[in-house]
């Protein structure tokens, strides 16, 4: 299983990649981590791949062999593209974050253009309003945590949502536990409602 987190410094991209080692770990699966980190601080690409099985000997996902992309923003899910198997998975968020180049000029980026070539090419894509997730949850910061529940709900990640909130459970503060549970559960039901819909 190799897995793909593409977004931008601040996000929470690394945490989520931790979470998803963390229950894959506790599953009795070998797991190998690592960050591609460019200028984050400053609201530059993070990507963070997760490699999970017994015959993975680099941390490094190679190009064209992910199973899944989570993509934190639309622009970076596109960024991502390259490494995306055919058939691959790729869920994403809709709200998208202007470059500092593009917030400076007269850029009208607002990442529709990523998210309809996405649908379009890709048949297992998956469309995730975190913005509206976070404020049913009351905090931005738990992004991350929506798109684990929703890459979780897909099933393209062979983990349970049980496994996942141990995970949660074993990394994050008790104080944040139950907001993150809920991002998790909220995450989980945008995938549930597009796979009713389709029945």
């Amino acid at each position: 299983m190799n897995i793909i987190l593409a977004g931008v410094g601040g996000q929470g991209t690394v945490l989520a990649s931790k979470l998803i080692a963390q229950a894959a770990m506790h599953k009795g699966y070998p797991v190998r981590t690592a960050e591609t980190i460019g200028m984050a601080q400053r609201g530059g690409c993070v990507f963070s791949h997760v490699r999970i099985g017994d015959a993975v000997y680099s941390p490094l996902v190679p190009k064209q062999t992910a199973d899944v992309i989570i993509g934190f923003e639309p622009a970076e899910a596109v960024r991502a593209l390259p490494y995306l198997k055919p058939q691959g998975t790729i869920i994403v968020s809709q709200k998208a974050i202007k470059p500092v180049t593009a917030s400076l000029g007269a850029s009208g980026y607002d990442g529709s253009e990523m998210l309809a070539y996405l649908l379009q090419h890709y048949p297992k894509g998956y469309v995730v309003d975190g913005e509206a997730i976070c404020a049913v949850c009351g905090s931005s910061k738990v992004l991350n945590i929506a798109l684990l529940g929703a890459a979780t709900a897909s099933g393209v990640l062979g983990l349970s949502l049980a496994e996942m909130e141990d995970a949660i459970k074993a990394i994050m503060p008790v104080k944040l536990v139950a907001m993150n549970m809920k991002a998790l559960s909220e995450g989980a039901a945008t995938i549930e409602k597009k796979e009713e819909a389709i029945r």
